[in-house]
This record gives C-alpha cells, structure tokens and sequence, in this order.
C-alpha cells in the first residue's frame, strides 16, 4: 500500500500548501486538531468548521454508511462513478483536474484517482479521509460556500453528491462551479430526496416512515436547506450559463423486493444503513436543536419507521436526481 498511497501532511487538509515557517505551521496544527475533534450532541459527533451547522455527522457510524454509500450509488448508476460524458481521453491525461465537493470519507475521489492518472481534488470541512492516499489525490479542508481558492478556468470536472443540508445557497455554488471550469468542462450534482412513494399502494396510511421523511422535510427547511433543491439545478445551471443541462432520476428502492437482481442488492443496502442508524444520522442534530424535539421521542418514530421499512410487503422508494451541465467551449 505504501508504494501506490502517499502520505497527507497536515497543511495540505488546510490548503494544499507547504508551511515552512514554524509558528505557521502550529498555528495549522491547532486548527486541524480542532476540526478532528468536532463537536458531540446527543452522543453523536458533528463538524465543528464550516459557515453553517451541519445536520450530519461525522463519527465512525457515519463513515462505514458513507462508504456503503457509495457503493450503492455505484451500483445504481451501473457501476458508474458518474454520468456526465466527460471524455475518457480528459481524465487520461495527468494535467487534467477534478474536484469533488464535500468529499466525505475521500472514497469517491480515490476510486477516481485509481481508475484515472487525472489530479483529483477532494473537499470537506471535516478531516475524515484516510491517512495514505493515491499519489494523484489530495483533500482539503474548506467550505465550499465560501469563496473558493482556485483560480478561473480550473478544472475539467466537478462533482458533488448528497450535499443535502450542507448548501444553503445552490444558485452561488453552481456559479462558482461556472467559473472555476475550464471551457468545455463538465459539473454533476446528485443526490437523494427522501420524499416517499410507492406504486402499488403498499405504504400503510399512517406510515411512521412517511411522517420521519415530513419531519426531515420540515427541519431541512428551517435550517435554509430544504430537500428538494435537486429540482432546481437543472434551471439553476442553465442560468449560470452551463449548456448541455440533462437531468436523471433513478427510484431508489427501500429493500430487497425489486424484480431486478442489481436493484434488489441497491435496495438491502438502502434498508442497512437505514436501519443500522441512517435515519438518526439525518435526523438526530435537526429534530432536536432545530424542532426543539426531544431525542426519546425521535427514537420511538425511528423505531416505527424501521419496523415498516423491514416489512417485505412494504414497497417504498425515493427518488435519487443525477443532473450535470457543461461549460460553453467558446
């Protein structure tokens, strides 16, 4: 491992930079340690950095979900990394450059990097990627609601998944986006909106998993971040000029009844890390410091969401928005 897999220094979690003066360089130390060590609610480990609160955490729980994320969207898109057509021969070549926003645990941006020799540039305002990466990967602690640091006409892709109640002000994230791509490069956004459905009528009509997503819904939305932003990126990047705007929406199956063998191993993913602590991990920081809720009574409507979403005979599913533009190449 140690062949392929470079060491990350700490400067570079901050800025990407090298710190040859001392005092600098403890002052980055503090930082980073204070970032690492975030800050705890109701037993749950939350960013300490960043312009707004966060309504995610950032412990081992929600690492080992992060990366089975991942797989799933993987598996969702066919074992894709993504759709946009950014040409194969623009990632081949090493001058190329990809930044991946709100990198989480940096899985997606290394799988990246070892399947392409392009730069890829991972960003979160947590440092909770792995100590030893690709040697054409590097993360970066920032906010990428704030201004970025990277000079116009950058990079050549842009991604950023699951980013729900990290933005609050998308129109300025996609123009940021705009500027930083090189002509004729590519941006896709993704990511889940837990609105729940069923075709065939198998929802009970009081569904506590219903009523978990409508109070997700309404604690997203008070903290300026609501759920449905995903239907607005399409007009959003047409405004700031991106062309070629497609947009995708997958259903997402809540599990294994699908009749499609790979929909069936997305769904049993889905009703993991759902049961396995998902639905407190989206929840827990907003219905409580949000709502003003108390966490004994979020766990009693988690419980009954988690009993229905095991029932087989319950077919649910939400709705993952893959959509992407391009940079005019004039």
């Amino acid at each position: 491992m140690k062949g392929r897999y470079r060491p990350l220094c700490a400067s570079s979690w901050l800025t990407g930079r090298s710190y040859a003066d001392s005092d600098a360089s403890s002052f980055l130390s503090s930082i980073l340690s204070e970032v690492r060590r975030g800050v705890e609610i109701e037993g749950r480990l939350y960013p300490s950095y960043g312009k707004h609160e966060y309504g995610m955490p950032i412990d081992e729980r929600e690492l080992d979900r992060n990366d089975l994320q991942h797989h799933k969207y993987t598996l969702l898109l066919n074992d894709q990394l993504f759709i946009a057509p950014v040409p194969e021969e623009t990632l081949n070549d090493p001058s190329s450059r990809v930044l991946d926003l709100g990198t989480g645990t940096g899985i997606w941006a290394m799988d990246m990097a070892d399947k392409y020799p392009a730069e890829i540039i991972g960003v979160d305002i947590a440092a909770t990627q792995p100590p030893f990466v690709p040697p054409n990967c590097q993360f970066e602690i920032d906010d990428v609601e704030e201004d970025w640091p990277y000079r116009p006409n950058h990079f050549n892709f842009i991604h950023g998944r699951d980013l729900m109640t990290a933005v609050r002000d998308w129109p300025r994230l996609i123009a940021q986006s705009q500027t930083h791509l090189k002509p004729g490069g590519w941006l896709q956004l993704s990511s889940t909106i837990p609105d729940i459905h069923s075709d065939d009528g198998t929802l009970p009509p009081d569904s506590g998993y219903k009523e978990a997503g409508r109070l997700y819904f309404e604690m997203a939305e008070k903290m300026g971040a609501p759920l449905d932003a995903p239907r607005q990126w399409a007009a959003q990047m047409r405004d700031a000029g991106l062309v070629n705007v497609q947009e995708v929406v997958y259903k997402l199956p809540m599990g294994p009844w699908s009749r499609s063998k790979r929909m069936r191993t997305v769904g049993r993913l889905e009703l993991a890390m759902i049961s396995d602590g998902g639905f407190e991990a989206y929840m827990l920081r907003g219905y409580t410091q949000v709502l003003g809720g108390r966490p004994e009574d979020l766990q009693i409507i988690l419980a009954l969401a988690r009993n229905e979403v095991r029932n087989p005979v319950v077919h649910t599913y939400v709705h993952y928005h893959v959509t992407y533009g391009q940079k005019p190449e004039y």
